[in-house]
């Protein structure tokens, strides 16, 4: 089976008679504009319809359109399983929003890193019985299906990873003490080709353990044991940050608009501007979400700030709770968030952990 995730040979050809007494293309036309949460229903309308829906050309008609909708996609743990549950979020009821599950990857690992071009989550290395591991998946979220991927030049586990002009770099998760594991700290996969390249890396950023990471600008930011680093493909420059950026980045965030939010020691949300160097709380939520005391993972759903977090259950369950914020700067320059809807979306085994949150347009 190809790893890619780009056209699937000719199964993608427009099936005939999509809509009986309409043209095919003016049809594809209209099946494009219906909501991907409507495709379950959709598919049960004729065979065409169910063949279209699983070829790559609807997608590309829905991105041609811009009819595409950002959708949750979540990682969880069992506590007592090695296991990874991935869910897709569907809100077809704003007042009851439902985690759909997936199926499991075909190799699960502990401390995979994460990262998402176009319709794929790429999930990379790992360990595997305590074995830092160079294999990469993808799920394709067009039609719900793992494919293998390149495997990285190195075995890694926590490693950082980040997307920039259609090409994936991974940092770290990998001891540099041979050649072969310094020379290759830092590869980049460019998807085109199928191929990993080593990134040159100075000796001074070579950390092992990668905490958090996130793309900002033309910079791929990532936290280490002692300090961040950030790294700039253009100029191929590396440098540590800003004592500011450093302090002040706790646990996993991710970037909306330009801005980075994670939460502070108090559980408040806080997002960084880059260009000026400070940390600002999110304002306008205190009456209306948790203090994330425990931590929380985010992520840019479609231009929002989605956050998603653990909370106490009945004896024997977890509950996994979501929320979805519209965040900007007031006339004061001042971050304010407003809060689009938030809600339990899951009752999991007490002891569950959630991995990782991504977000897909489709």
């Amino acid at each position: 089976m190809s790893w890619s995730s780009g056209s699937e040979s000719e199964e993608s050809a427009s099936p005939n008679n999509l809509i009986p007494s309409l043209p095919d293309d003016v049809a594809l036309n209209c099946l494009g504009r219906i909501p991907r949460s409507q495709h379950p229903t959709l598919s049960l309308v004729s065979k065409p319809i169910r063949t279209l829906l699983s070829s790559p050309i609807l997608f590309t008609t829905r991105t041609l359109l811009q009819c595409t909708q950002p959708l949750l996609y979540l990682t969880l743990r069992s506590r007592h399983s090695s296991l990874l549950q991935f869910f897709t979020l569907h809100r077809t009821n704003p007042n009851n929003p439902l985690l759909a599950p997936l199926p499991p990857i075909p190799s699960p690992a502990v401390g995979s890193a994460y990262a998402v071009l176009g319709p794929t989550i790429y999930v990379l290395g790992g360990s595997i019985h305590d074995v830092p591991s160079p294999n990469v998946w993808l799920l394709d979220c067009r039609f719900n299906r793992w494919l293998r991927g390149p495997s990285m030049r190195v075995g890694r586990e926590f490693a950082a990873a980040g997307v920039l002009h259609g090409k994936i770099y991974v940092l770290g998760g990998c001891v540099a003490d041979t050649w072969s594991r310094s020379a290759n700290w830092a590869e980049v996969l460019d998807p085109a080709t199928g191929q990993w390249e080593r990134v040159a890396s100075p000796t001074e950023v070579r950390e092992k353990w990668m905490h958090a990471s996130a793309v900002v600008g033309e910079r791929i930011y990532a936290m280490a044991d002692r300090g961040g680093i950030a790294y700039e493909p253009s100029s191929g420059a590396w440098e540590s940050v800003g004592v500011e950026l450093d302090h002040g980045w706790r646990g996993r965030a991710c970037v909306v608009e330009g801005i980075l939010y994670c939460y502070d020691y108090l559980g408040k949300i806080k997002g960084f501007d880059v260009g000026r160097g400070v940390w600002e709380e999110l304002k306008g939520l205190e009456k209306g979400l948790p203090r994330f005391l425990c931590g929380a993972t985010m992520a840019d759903l479609g231009g929002k700030l989605c956050v998603v977090w653990e909370c106490q259950g009945n004896e024997n369950e977890m509950e996994i709770w979501c929320a979805e914020i519209g965040v900007k700067k007031n006339s004061d320059g001042e971050l304010w968030g407003q809060l689009v809807w938030f809600g339990k979306v899951l009752s999991v085994p007490k002891g569950s952990s959630i991995v990782n949150c991504s977000s897909v347009s489709l």
